[in-house]
């Protein structure tokens, strides 16, 4: 038989056939043996072959192949370092949500989530969401970060999941679509779902006022099939998005404002940091290119794994 994987708990796995049918399914131990370093040979999304067994009266699944993905959303394991993580896959779209504050989202986190989004080529849609508790400061702040992805090409919408402020946009962007929800902790994607689908009644939590950050309610990813022909998989919130599996030179590539002027460097392999007469740096001096851009690809470039976790939004460099 062969179905769609709607969630992974990491030992087992729910696939759902095309007749509507769900089964809970396994691996077989080999998928384990057979070089794929990530922490989830499977993932949500997958389109995979199983075959039914019945022990005791239970009806099971064993899952023996995979179906090739047509991309995925990728990030270095929290705790092996040297693994990756598959967050989804066979996604049409992304929709990152994204915090000022209460908990603050990284122009360096976006920045990475942005690069390997590009490097499959999935469309990433910024969400700017709770809107309606910014003050006339944080408004503005806003309407800045979203004018920086705009200039490169990125859609952006302000948006409430408590007021339901451009959710019919939002909507209108999925029909037809499997659309994946990412961000941190406390950003409201589980609010967001919810008001998408009020049905779903999805858990969520209050941010932690001690750190004014999320705390998890999405333990694994899951997807779910909405009345308004739609899927969504829904994440759980991340902490630290470490970019896997990219050679120095091609990073740049994943900056379209920088691809765009890649030719115009004297060398066809200029990394854009210490090399002379190169476009890029002359565009940053020129204010063409954002600061926070520039920085956020120094850092991958450079392998500050580390510091996305740690910065603090430093307000005063991002031209606020």
């Amino acid at each position: 038989m062969t179905g769609t994987v709607y969630k992974s708990t990491g030992s087992w796995y729910t696939v759902k056939t095309p007749n509507g049918e769900t089964y809970d399914c396994r691996i077989k131990g080999k998928f384990r043996l057979k070089g794929i370093k990530s922490t989830n040979p499977i993932s949500v999304g997958d389109l995979v072959d199983f075959e039914i067994e019945t022990l005791d009266n239970v009806t099971t699944g064993v899952i023996h192949h995979i179906h090739d993905r047509k991309n995925y959303i990728v990030r270095k394991s929290v705790n092996l370092s040297k693994q990756t993580h598959i967050i989804a896959s066979n996604i049409d779209q992304v929709f990152l949500l994204i915090t000022i504050n209460n908990p603050p989202t990284l122009t360096s986190f976006i920045d990475r989530f942005l690069v390997t989004a590009e490097a499959y080529a999935i469309k990433t849609v910024l969400l700017f969401n709770k809107i309606d508790v910014y003050d006339e400061k944080t408004i503005l702040e806003v309407r800045y970060l979203a004018s920086v992805y705009r200039a490169i090409g990125y859609e952006c919408i302000g948006i409430s999941a408590e007021t339901g402020k451009n959710l019919d946009k939002v909507k209108a962007l999925m029909l037809g679509k499997v659309s994946m929800f990412a961000g941190h902790s406390g950003v409201g994607k589980s609010t967001l779902v919810n008001a998408l689908e009020p049905t779903l009644d999805l858990k969520t939590k209050a941010i932690s006022s001690q750190h004014m950050q999320g705390q998890h309610t999405t333990t694994f990813a899951e997807m779910f099939d909405l009345s308004f022909d739609a899927r969504i998989i829904d994440t759980p919130g991340i902490k630290g998005f470490g970019v896997v599996d990219m050679e120095k030179v091609e990073i740049g590539d994943y900056f379209p404002e920088f691809f765009a002027l890649k030719q115009d460097c004297k060398f066809n392999n200029c990394l854009h940091i210490e090399e002379p007469k190169c476009a890029v740096k002359d565009a940053l001096d020129r204010d063409e290119i954002s600061f926070s851009r520039y920085r956020s690809y120094v850092q991958i470039v450079e392998g500050e794994e580390e510091h996305y976790r740690t910065d603090i939004w430093d307000k005063d460099q991002e031209g606020f």
